[in-house]
């Protein structure tokens, strides 16, 4: 078989099972309004949780700092490309954390499969929530370590496969808030489980960082957890704080091996310090804008009182992520397309980002939201669903 051949036949197989992703080029910047093709559409697709991606105070510290440290950092960290905003970034979000030091990545994907391979080693033992992210699922793969999988939030199985493990250390992966779903990781037992057996509990809090907490500090706060060991946590830049980059932090030995060590550290270009300095201004109106995640709160509260008042087939979330739970792939493209012609963007999440038969849309909200917004959403799902199903 040519590659020709077989590239045609991978694609013309996602087609007929409803599989074949589309982009759309969004014209203009990220906000709960976006133009696609010289249309204004109602977006409920963005991870931009607090709307900060578009804030002028943003783009204005992007503006100073590239005309004073200019467009790209130009060699990797350990070279010549960590630069002053990146220091004072890393200080930041240590700070804002409580952690004792903290260290930024290019972005999520490549933190975890730096932190997770600098730490295992052959003959340790990887435990994996089966709904994580790609992300820590790859790392996981790439790992040199034993992979077991555990059924999604089972505490009980954590513990049957840690009492079963032999000879080696073993690290416990899971998403605090998990990005398809929305719903929270069991932490506190996963922390107590870590710490009767000696493990270390690595947190992708990609989804709760800046929004959930009374301070915004994430999933940790939100349970009243410090950022001690066993915990090592993960968190992005590119959603709630709405600029692009990621983190991790935790005990300063622990940022240390991984500068050492994190191979995705050390052997990449460091980030644009423009966008560091833009992130540490972010991360001040994180601080001083608590308005914006009582907003959000509000819109989730919203939908989800309209969604049960319409029998609506959302699943268990308290957080922005809502998922309405369709079933089918083509039915979800179809619910998808049809809230499209009514000026709504909801992305259709399909196998094998989600389990089979649980394709979904996935609404997520933004503090921008407005409750008109919210209301036209409910009208459109109810619509789109009875169309989809009939």
């Amino acid at each position: 078989m040519t590659w020709t051949v077989d590239f045609e036949r991978r694609l013309d197989a996602r087609r007929m099972q409803g599989l074949l992703r589309r982009r759309i080029t969004v014209d203009g910047p990220q906000s709960s309004r976006v133009q696609v093709d010289g249309r204004l559409y109602v977006s409920f697709c963005s991870n931009d949780y607090l709307g900060l991606a578009n804030d002028r105070r943003l783009v204005s510290a992007l503006q100073r700092a590239a005309d004073r440290y200019g467009v790209g950092a130009g060699a990797s960290h350990l070279i010549t490309g960590h630069l002053a905003p990146h220091e004072d970034l890393e200080a930041a979000l240590a700070e804002f954390l409580g952690a004792p030091k903290a260290l930024v990545f290019s972005t999520g994907y490549m933190a975890n499969l730096g932190v997770v391979n600098a730490l295992s080693r052959r003959g340790d033992l990887l435990l994996e929530d089966r709904l994580n992210h790609a992300s820590l699922i790859d790392a996981g793969l790439l790992a040199r370590a034993q992979l077991r999988r555990y059924a999604h939030a089972d505490c009980t199985e954590v513990r049957r496969l840690l009492s079963t493990a032999s000879r080696g250390r073993t690290l416990i992966l899971t998403d605090a808030v998990f990005s398809m779903d929305g719903d929270l990781a069991p932490l506190p037992e996963l922390i107590s489980l870590a710490a009767a057996h000696d493990a270390r509990l690595i947190i992708d809090d990609a989804h709760g960082f800046g929004v959930l907490g009374d301070r915004g500090r994430g999933s940790l706060e939100q349970s009243a957890i410090p950022l001690v060991p066993p915990v090592i946590m993960m968190g992005t830049l590119g959603k709630a704080l709405g600029t692009f980059g990621a983190f991790v932090a935790g005990e300063a030995l622990l940022i240390e091996t991984l500068i050492q060590e994190a191979r995705t550290y050390i052997y990449t270009t460091a980030p644009p310090p423009a966008l560091a300095a833009a992130t540490c201004e972010s991360l001040r109106i994180v601080r001083e804008e608590s308005w914006r995640r009582e907003r959000l709160r509000a819109m989730v509260a919203r939908f989800r009182r309209g969604a049960a008042e319409l029998g609506l087939p959302i699943g268990e979330s308290g957080t922005p992520i809502q998922p309405v739970i369709v079933g089918e792939s083509k039915r979800a493209v179809a619910a998808s397309r049809t809230l499209q012609s009514r000026g709504i963007l909801v992305t259709a999440i399909r196998p094998p980002t989600v389990p089979p038969h649980s394709a979904r849309l996935r609404v997520t909200f933004s503090a921008t939201h407005t409750d008109e917004d919210v209301d036209r959403l409910l009208d459109g799902l109810a619509v789109a669903l009875s169309e989809c199903q009939a």
